[in-house]
């Protein structure tokens, strides 16, 4: 690496695919809270991910519908209050 271009911060981080259950380490200067301990034991900062390459249906061929957190109940239940919902009792 070149000097005096990078952060201070750049280090070894672990990338986790929750809907995969994969990681993979790099090197990044992304800000974390948690940590997790590695296949070598060490512990390093986490980075939790809903989709990456390991879970896209780009690379993995197979559709998948992922609604994290309700997000799609969410929206429906705020549209419905709104004057362009769909009333059926008109």
């Amino acid at each position: 690496m070149k000097k005096n271009i990078h952060p201070e911060s750049y280090r070894l981080v672990v990338f986790k695919d929750f809907s995969a259950d994969e990681a993979f380490m790099t090197r990044s200067c992304v800000q974390t809270r948690d940590s997790i301990v590695w296949e070598d034991g060490k512990e390093y900062p986490l980075v939790k991910l809903e989709i990456s390459a390991y879970s896209h249906p780009f690379f993995t061929g197979k559709m998948k519908f992922v609604d994290t957190a309700g997000r799609i109940d969410k929206f429906n239940k705020k549209f419905s209050q709104t004057k362009f919902a769909n009333k059926t009792n008109e």
